[in-house]
């Protein structure tokens, strides 16, 4: 399976300049967040390819007007085609009331929360967040720090991706595109990139 990974910045190739041909391998679209909701209803509405999303914490707007045709899978554990994905989206809280935000506690709860699926699941192949692990392609700032509770899910359940977004590629070499995390392969889905499973 072919799987187009989306982030943060929406490209000129796929909405300014489409061509259907682009994305005539890709079998699953995943967004990590950050793009504007209109930019998604495009792409899933032009090439009718699955697209699954989580939110960042831009994308306040998603709860008055949410990608159509799109999957949430916030707090979710899909299946497509046997591979199975599991959404965490937002980043740390850093402002009062900032939606699509969340303590350590707070996203270690929503964790908790769906262990017994992962369980009934016997485990993930992709974990989808929007904001980096802890200490691994993330910022110096609140805002941009990772989540340790990441690193917890990839060496308990050693899923193949890790798909994140949040640090944009633009912000210099210190945030690199691919990783490895134990078993795990890790992607900055910075704007656009292609991984198979």
């Amino acid at each position: 399976m072919r799987i187009l990974c989306l982030a943060d910045e929406e490209s000129k190739l796929f909405w300014d300049y489409f061509r259907k041909d682009y994305f005539e391998d890709i079998d699953l679209i995943i967004s990590c967040g950050d793009l504007n909701s209109s930019y998604l209803t495009f792409i899933e509405t032009m090439t009718s390819i699955p697209l699954l999303y989580v939110r960042g914490n831009h994308d306040d707007s998603y709860r008055d007007k949410a990608p159509e045709g799109c999957v949430c899978i916030e707090d979710k554990i899909v299946n497509i085609n046997g591979v199975k994905i599991m959404g965490l989206g937002g980043s740390q809280r850093y402002r009062a009331g900032g939606r699509n935000q969340y303590t350590e506690k707070e996203m270690l709860h929503r964790y908790k929360k769906l262990k017994k699926k992962i369980w009934f699941n016997k485990g993930i192949d992709i974990l989808v967040t929007h904001a980096p692990a802890k200490g691994f392609h993330d910022g110096d700032d609140l805002c941009h720090t990772g989540f340790e509770v990441f690193n917890h899910i990839i060496k308990k359940y050693e899923p193949k991706y890790f798909l994140h977004g949040h640090v944009h590629m633009n912000y210099g070499r210190n945030f690199p595109r691919e990783d490895v995390m134990g078993k795990t392969r890790v992607i900055n889905a910075f704007e656009k990139y292609i991984i198979e499973i």
